[in-house]
Order: C-alpha cells, then structure tokens, then sequence
C-alpha cells in the first residue's frame, strides 16, 4: 500500500488569522491555489527524473505525473474521512479518472525483476524546502488578492442597491 508524506507547517499565527477572516471556502480555495502552484516545480522534477518507457518510445509514466486536489480510486477512500482544511497531491494519476498507472510504485521500489529507479522521493527531496519556505508568503498574497476581490464585490454592491 502507498502512504503519503505528510508535513506539518508551524508560525503561520498571522496567516490563519487573515485566513480565518475570510469566506471558508473561499479560505479553502487560497490554500489549494497556492498547494498547487507550490507542487508543481516538484512535479517537474518528478517528470524528468521518472524512467522512459523503450518499449513505446514515451512514457505513460511520466505523462502521468500530476499536481491535483483530488485522488483516485483507492488512495481516495483511504482518505475519505480527513478533516484537513485543503489538501493537495502530487504523484502519478490516471488520466479521466483511471487508476495511476502501477509501473509508478514498481519503478520508485522496484521489485524482483529489477531495482528501484526512485522518481518520486528524490523530487520531494529536492524540492520540499523551497515549497515549505515559500507557503507563508504565497498564501500571504493570495490573501491579499482574495480580500481584494471581495472588496470589490462588496463595493459594486453596494452600488447596485
């Protein structure tokens, strides 16, 4: 069975008060924007550090590797019951709601035909500090943006009635 990393960000008091001030889903809607713009570099780095596949000339594989706010199948109903506020992934996904594609667990551990050719860990690796780093200010700006918004709603509004 797959298990997820999961990672716990602290100090963002003054982040979860603006965040807080705003609409849930709205809220909700800014941390899954900046969860995605922040997955994707590594996602990147996932695509080229995944094997080709000789066989077909491509790799269905590394075409498969996507940045999402949802999962499939069954990694979904393990997940089902999560109380998280947002939640976002990154990994190998089927395509229209198919299954990943299973070479994506057979090439990052390998199996008794041939070693592990890890993709998946060495992107996270590499990438987990800039996406960890960067949360506070992007969300701190989308928050920014999202007040915006709303303001600029509230005011033509305002004029309308």
């Amino acid at each position: 069975m797959a298990r997820g990393v999961t990672v716990s960000v602290e100090g963002l008091r003054e982040v979860d008060a603006a965040l807080g001030q705003l609409a849930k889903a709205t809220g909700r809607n800014v941390m899954r924007r900046v969860a995605l713009a922040r997955l994707e570099p590594m996602a990147e780095e996932a695509r080229r550090l995944a094997p080709d596949n000789p066989d077909t000339g491509g790799s269905d594989l590394k075409e498969s590797i996507a940045v999402s706010t949802k999962l499939a199948g069954y990694a979904r109903r393990l997940n089902r019951r999560s109380k998280s506020e947002a939640e976002a992934y990154m990994g190998p996904a089927g395509r229209g709601g198919a299954k990943a594609p299973p070479q994506g667990t057979q090439q990052e551990f390998g199996n008794k035909n041939h070693g592990p050719q890890p993709f998946m860990r060495p992107a996270w690796d590499g990438g987990q500090e800039a996406l960890l780093d960067g949360i506070a200010a992007d969300l701190s700006a989308e928050i920014e943006k999202a007040a915006a918004r709303l303001s600029k709603k509230a005011a033509r509004l305002a004029a309308k009635g």
